[in-house]
């Protein structure tokens, strides 16, 4: 069969509003309209969508499948049509995707000198999505951490960098100035496999009222800076690696030139002085629960070879 789009989104604004009246005023139908078409859509693919009651409607486990497929279905629809249309107009655009942490302003900014009609737009990458926004359309350029499903791309090594521990200033670890893996034993880390966040700062907020740890990179500790924690080094925890990455089948436009000019650019810069992020050594907290150091505060060294 072929799928109808037009119901496919349809669907969508149903399962997202969880109520048929809501989705129609949302896509500016009538609801007896929308309704018609959902029970026209589950007959066309054979199985039902939705449970529905007086005040609501449910999704099937046939729903919520769809429902996850349907997003990417129509990101990569709406992308290539975006694409058909700059092309038309003659317009070149690079979409960079990153992890957070990473930075790509400097090689925007070498990459524009020599290339100034070339619109480059920025696409912040959250952590469960390293790698669709490549698959899917939604960026032509990554500057991504490993692991990642790397199966259909082609990646360039940037660099290494450190992970460090994160942890609450209250914590009795928080004195150090280095921790080992050893330390970190029978400790909460909050991670995919223990506690999934959908943000940075959802688990960064957890782990400041004292929920648990988590080990981070290095440059995301220097992005996310709060008075209440504290970044030590684990002085034996692996380095992770950094590249660049593209679809196998992107080798055309400004892509090639994009990627020559930001591998250099970045590898010159991974090679700078590193950083050091750690929490500043202070007596243990008092009777009223306050650490005694002032804030909580913590401590960015440049280190010198």
């Amino acid at each position: 069969m072929d799928l109808d789009l037009r119901k496919l989104r349809y669907f969508v604004a149903v399962a997202e509003h969880r109520q048929f009246g809501r989705a129609a005023q949302a896509l500016f139908i009538a609801q007896p309209v929308l309704s018609r078409q959902i029970r026209a859509f589950e007959q066309e693919l054979g199985c039902l969508l939705f449970t529905r009651t007086t005040r609501s409607v449910e999704l099937t486990p046939a729903g919520r499948q769809l429902y996850d497929e349907a997003r990417r279905i129509t990101t990569v629809v709406d992308t290539a049509l975006r694409r058909v249309h700059e092309a038309e107009r003659g317009e070149q655009r690079l979409v960079i995707a990153f992890s957070p942490g990473l930075h790509m302003s400097d090689a925007i900014r070498a990459f524009t000198a020599s290339h100034p009609k070339v619109q480059i737009d920025v696409f912040p990458l959250r952590w469960w999505e390293q790698d669709a926004p490549l698959r899917d359309g939604r960026a032509h350029v990554g500057h991504l951490r490993h692991p990642f499903d790397d199966s259909g791309l082609r990646t360039v090594p940037i660099g290494h960098e450190t992970k460090v521990a994160c942890l609450p200033v209250t914590h009795p670890l928080a004195g150090r100035h280095t921790l080992t893996s050893a330390d970190l034993d029978g400790e909460p880390i909050l991670d995919v496999r223990t506690r999934r966040t959908s943000s940075l700062e959802e688990k960064f907020e957890l782990i400041a009222s004292g929920q648990g740890l988590a080990l981070v990179p290095l440059s995301v500790a220097g992005s996310y800076s709060r008075p209440d924690l504290v970044y030590l080094p684990v002085t034996d925890a692996l380095p992770v690696e950094t590249c660049l990455a593209v679809p196998e089948s992107t080798c055309a436009g400004p892509v090639p030139d994009f990627l020559d000019i930001t591998t250099a650019t970045l590898r010159r810069h991974s090679g700078d002085a590193e950083t050091e992020v750690a929490g500043t050594a202070g007596p243990p907290p008092d009777a009223s629960g306050h650490q005694g150091r002032k804030s909580g505060a913590h401590s960015v060294r440049r280190l010198t070879e």
